[in-house]
C-alpha cells in the first residue's frame, strides 16, 4: 500500500475512476493520503434500485454533505439510482445541479416510485443549458418540464423511458434544441396524458431512433422527420387507429418494426433503402411493383404468418437482392399456430437467384411450417446453409422433423441442412 500511496495524485485519481464510487469512497479511511482523493474522481455512481429507507437516508446525508465539495473540473459521468420516496426531490436537484457545474458529460438517472401518479420534477433548470452534456438518460417516474430557454449544443445521445411530460410540446421543445443529436430512444409511459396529443420527432442530425408506443396508449399520432437516419426501431403496440407520418429515410440501413398498425404502406415507402429489415405485423400489404432495392437480410416474425402466409411471399417478391432469410419469434412473442399454406404459382426472384442463407427458429414441424420450409428448399438454387432450430414445445419428435426435411427435394446441391 505504501508503494501505491507514493504515486502521483493524478495517477491515483485515474485508478479510482475505474472502480465503483462506493469502493473509491471507502479508500478514504486508508490514510490521510487517501482521505480526499475520491472527491477528484470524474466518474460518480450512487444509489441502488432496491434500497431500504434507512440506507437511502444515509446516502442522502452523505451526498448533501460531500458532493458540494467535489473537486473534479470535469465530471465525465454522474449516475443515480433512486427509490424515489426515500430521496427528497430538492436534494436530487441539488446533486444534479452540482454535477452540471463541473462540466458534466453524461447524466444517467433511474428514478423508481411505488406511486407513478406522483412523478417528481427532479431536474434543475441549469441542466437544460449544459454546454458540455453529451449523453442524457432518464428512466422512471420523472416529470420532464423543459424551460423555454434551453440549449444543449453537445448532446448526442438522449434516452428517455417511462418519464412523464409536463405538456404535449415538452419533447419537441427538447429535441429542437439539440442540434447535434444522433441517438434517440423514446419509450412512452402507459396512460400518460401527454400521449393524447401528437408526438413529433424532427431532428435533421439523427442517425438512430427507437420509439416505443405501449398497448395502453391514447396517442393521437406521430410524425417522424429524420432524413439522416441509419437505424430505426418502431414498437407500436397501440391497438387503436392513429395518425402517423414518416418522411423518407434515404440513408436507412436497418429497421426493426413490431407494430399493430393496420396499414404499413407509407412506412414501407419511407424505408426502401433498408439493407436489413426485421418485421412483425399482421398487416403487410405491398403495392404492386414495390421493391426493397437494397434489402439483403430479412427477419420475419412468425406472428406475421398467422393471418396469411402470403405475406411472407409478398415480402420476398419485393426483395429481389435478398441473401438471408430468418423466420423466428421476435422479442417476447409467443408461439401460435400458422394458417394454411397455399403454395404460390410463381417463385419470388430472390429465392431463385440470390438467397444463400435460411433459418427457422422454434420450428414445430407442423404441416404448415413444414410446407414453407420444403418450398424454400425446393426452389432456392443458391442456398448454402439452412438451419432449423426446433421448438421445445413441439409435439413432433425431432427425428421425424429431420427425416422429413432431409428427404425433401433441394434445388441447391451444396446446401448444408443443419438441425438443432
Amino acid at each position: 500500500m505504501d508503494r501505491i500511496s507514493n504515486l502521483p495524485d493524478e495517477l491515483l485519481v485515474k485508478i479510482l475512476s475505474f472502480v465503483p464510487t462506493k469502493e473509491a469512497v471507502s479508500t478514504s479511511v486508508l490514510s490521510k493520503r487517501w482521505e480526499y482523493l475520491w472527491i477528484w474522481s470524474p466518474n460518480l455512481e450512487f444509489g441502488h434500485r432496491v434500497c431500504s429507507e434507512d440506507r437511502c437516508k444515509r446516502l442522502q446525508s452523505f451526498l448533501d454533505r460531500n458532493l458540494p465539495l467535489h473537486r473534479a473540473p470535469v465530471i465525465e459521468s454522474f449516475r443515480l439510482e433512486s427509490c424515489s420516496s426515500h430521496f427528497k426531490p430538492e436534494s436530487i436537484k441539488m446533486w444534479v445541479s452540482t454535477a452540471v457545474s463541473h462540466c458534466l458529460r453524461e447524466l444517467d438517472i433511474l428514478h423508481d416510485d411505488t406511486d407513478p401518479a406522483k412523478s417528481k420534477n427532479i431536474l434543475p433548470s441549469n441542466l437544460f443549458a449544459c454546454k458540455s452534456l453529451v449523453i442524457l438518460k432518464l428512466v422512471g417516474e420523472i416529470l420532464l418540464d423543459v424551460p423555454n430557454m434551453i440549449s444543449l449544443p453537445s448532446l448526442k445521445t438522449l434516452k428517455i423511458k417511462r418519464v412523464r411530460y409536463s405538456s404535449e410540446e415538452t419533447l419537441q421543445r427538447l429535441l429542437s434544441n439539440c442540434p447535434v443529436l444522433e441517438d434517440l430512444m423514446v419509450d412512452l409511459h402507459d396512460y400518460d396524458d401527454y400521449t393524447t396529443g401528437k408526438l413529433t420527432v424532427a431532428v435533421p442530425s439523427l442517425q438512430s431512433l427507437s420509439l416505443y408506443i405501449p398497448y395502453i396508449s391514447l396517442i393521437d399520432g406521430f410524425v417522424i422527420d429524420t432524413p439522416a437516419l441509419k437505424y430505426f426501431k418502431l414498437l407500436d403496440h397501440c391497438p387503436y387507429d392513429h395518425y402517423f407520418l414518416i418522411e423518407k429515410m434515404p440513408f436507412l440501413a436497418e429497421a426493426y418494426l413490431d407494430v399493430s398498425l393496420t396499414d404499413l404502406k407509407s412506412i414501407f415507402g419511407s424505408i426502401t433503402s433498408v439493407k436489413r429489415l426485421s418485421i412483425c405485423s399482421e398487416a403487410v400489404m405491398l403495392d404492386e411493383g414495390f421493391v426493397f432495392n437494397q434489402l439483403e437480410h430479412l427477419e420475419v416474425c412468425i406472428c406475421t404468418l398467422f393471418s396469411s402466409a402470403d405475406q411472407l411471399i409478398d415480402l420476398l417478391k419485393a426483395s429481389s437482392k435478398l441473401k438471408r432469410l430468418d423466420i423466428s419469434f421476435m422479442d417476447l412473442h409467443k408461439p401460435s399456430g400458422m394458417v394454411c399454406w397455399n403454395e404460390p404459382t410463381t417463385v419470388p426472384e430472390c429465392i431463385l437467384s440470390s438467397l444463400q442463407s435460411f433459418s427457422w427458429s422454434k420450428y414445430t414441424g407442423e404441416p404448415e411450417e413444414r410446407d414453407v420450409v420444403v418450398y424454400i428448399l425446393k426452389h432456392a438454387r443458391h442456398l448454402r446453409t439452412s438451419t432449423i432450430k426446433s421448438s421445445e414445445s413441439s409435439g413432433v419428435p425431432k427425428c421425424e422433423m429431420l427425416k422429413e426435411l432431409e428427404l425433401s427435394p433441394r434445388a441447391s446441391a451444396t446446401c448444408e441442412l443443419m438441425f438443432e
